[in-house]
């Protein structure tokens, strides 16, 4: 016998049942399971990143159950439940999704000759999220400060939402032409950066100026990442775990020679570290 989604709506119900659930279960609220939400989505991150399938099942799983929990929440406040929160989101990508929908249904198909670009289908989908914005109902404060950039989520890690405000603001038309200012701007982050710290170090500067400018040259460098094509948290994420793999094979090499890392000298240090990236480029090579 296998479990359904409506096995697991039921579980839910009784997890938060006030009179015979979990204890742990009724005393969460909306606010309180976001910090689990997102521990649970990094899992899955996780998981992909190191290829181990059987174990993503698992994680997929408890990320599957943040769902749950949250509709069953939403239920007992009348806001909305699982099925509304299903309705809505088919709604939305066949919406979404006119060239695969043609006709708005989920029974609708496109004709394969007639497909569109992949151009036109982005400008499709950006233009539908912008009604999708404009359409939403808002509060006088929301009304006050509209802007193109609504949306964004605030509580996104801040390289991935440096990423979605700068695709939002390029989308209309807030954009260099082509890499090379980027680079420009690159270099001029930089040097501000030095004159910050060089100021703050020798007590003649704002304090919080290196913070600034390195939030800048922070931003421009996710701006040549989307001009190249390149996720930065993926860039980062994948130069942190080289980082890593060549921090322990220095710690593997120091142990096999019955030396101390904390004894060595930098200067030996780097010599190891630089043992360590030959022995990878001929591995590479």
């Amino acid at each position: 016998m296998s479990y359904s989604i409506d096995d697991l709506k039921t579980l839910m119900a009784r997890l938060r049942d006030p009179e015979s659930g979990c204890p742990w279960d009724t005393r969460q609220s909306y606010k309180t399971i976001v910090p689990h939400t997102i521990e649970e989505a990094y899992e899955v991150a996780d998981a992909i990143d190191r290829e181990d399938y059987p174990h993503l099942e698992d994680e997929l799983g408890d990320l599957l159950f943040q769902v749950i929990f949250y509709s069953q929440m939403g239920k007992e406040d009348n806001h909305f439940d699982f099925d509304s929160v299903v309705d809505n989101l088919v709604r939305k990508l066949v919406r979404r999704h006119p060239h695969v929908f043609p006709d708005g249904t989920l029974e609708s198909r496109i004709d394969p000759d007639n497909r569109p670009s992949e151009a036109d289908i982005k400008a499709s989908w950006e233009r539908i999220k912008a009604e999708e914005r404009a359409a939403k109902p808002e509060t006088s404060a929301e009304a006050e400060r509209s802007s193109r950039l609504e949306g964004v989520a605030r509580t996104l890690p801040a390289m991935v939402r440096a990423e979605k405000l700068q695709r939002r603001a390029a989308n209309h038309g807030f954009d260099w032409p082509e890499v090379e200012p980027v680079f420009d701007k690159l270099h001029e982050e930089i040097d501000e950066l030095k004159e910050a710290w060089y100021s703050a170090c020798s007590g003649t500067g704002r304090g919080d100026a290196v913070e600034d400018e390195l939030g800048d040259l922070l931003f421009v460098c996710v701006n040549l990442a989307r001009f190249m094509s390149v996720n930065p948290e993926q860039a980062l994420n994948s130069t942190n775990h080289k980082f890593e793999t060549r921090f322990r094979a220095i710690e593997e090499y120091l142990e096999r020679e019955g030396r101390n890392l904390d004894g060595e000298s930098l200067e030996a240090l780097d010599a190891v570290w630089q043992a360590v990236k030959g022995v990878e480029k001929t591995r590479k090579a």
